[in-house]
């Protein structure tokens, strides 16, 4: 199959050509040379703080960067930790991914205008941090469950509203938003890579993306590699987790379809573990053990 037609089949598959209609099929499928992804990806693992042990920052640090982790997420917007972060990874190949922030109580999406302007400068202070973080992007989930009565094309249309100027924020301070799509046992409204791409589609600014997660695609996505595709140049974070939300090896998830996806797509960003770990094992042994376990699903995914 060449690439014209697979990226083609891909975006029908993820939902993403009858949404966007068929100039956005255009972008997609022409927006990169027939012979592959402008960049080769690559894979650089990394973690969120608190599945790292460690008595400090910088023990986690130093033991993430042993088993060869190069990323550390971080959670909320840690404003007043910026240099005890930019400390704990000095010296070292880590750097900070993402800010693993949320969704401000659904405030952003809420109808009450005072309070969506209340979360729309938490994003612009958390925008901030990332930016002095040198991290890749702001973790954006518009409302889990019970956080917002308005139906998903209302909630659509007040994100076309108020992301823009966050985008434009976002690109003074060298960071972007990213999309994460839940699953619907967490969330009714962004479930799926297609759903987010649209968004980011029709906005079309180097601050809003998006990113995907393993463990809700594992629910959500019917073809890990298509949904990746769908997003494109969109993703720029990925969280990794097994079906049983455990770390990747621990179950019998397999990454590789997801992977080609990302290598088809010149994917540069990177795959954080967002997971727990399976009951009776170290995380000391368990955790560089599952690094090797994705660098040898990364080696098989062919494109």
């Amino acid at each position: 199959m060449d690439r014209r037609t697979f990226l083609k089949r891909s975006l029908a598959g993820a939902g993403v050509v009858a949404g966007l209609g068929p100039l956005a099929t255009r972008t997609w499928a022409e927006g990169k040379p027939e012979g592959g992804p402008s960049k080769q990806g690559v894979l650089k693992l990394g973690s969120q703080e608190g599945r790292i042990p460690g008595k400090s920052l910088r023990e986690k640090v130093l033991r993430l960067a042993e088993w060869g982790g190069v990323g550390l997420e971080v959670g909320g917007n840690p404003r007043n930790r910026i240099k005890q972060i930019q400390e704990a990874i000095k010296g070292t190949k880590v750097k900070v991914s993402a800010l693993c922030w949320g969704s401000a109580g659904g405030a952003l999406v809420s109808p009450d205008k005072d309070r969506r302007n209340k979360g729309i400068e938490a994003m612009k202070s958390a925008l901030e941090t990332a930016g002095e973080l040198g991290s890749t992007g702001v973790i954006f989930v518009p409302c889990f469950h019970r956080q917002s009565k308005l139906k998903p094309d209302e909630l659509d249309k007040i994100l076309l509203d108020i992301l823009p100027a966050i985008g434009e924020f976002a690109q003074k301070c060298r960071s972007r938003v990213l999309l994460e799509p839940l699953n619907r046992r967490e969330t009714f409204y962004i479930k799926t890579l297609g759903h987010a791409a649209r968004i980011c589609q029709q906005l079309n600014h180097p601050g809003l993306c998006m990113m995907g997660d393993f463990y809700h695609m594992g629910i959500e996505e019917k073809d890990d590699e298509a949904a990746f595709v769908a997003g494109g140049r969109w993703v720029h974070h990925v969280h990794l987790a097994s079906r049983t939300r455990k770390l990747p090896g621990q179950d019998e998830r397999s990454f590789v379809a997801g992977f080609r996806g990302l290598k088809r797509i010149g994917y540069q960003d990177y795959c954080s573990l967002e997971c727990g770990i399976k009951r009776g094992t170290k995380p000391e042994e368990a955790i560089p053990a599952s690094f090797r376990f994705l660098e040898k699903q990364w080696a098989e995914a062919k494109i």
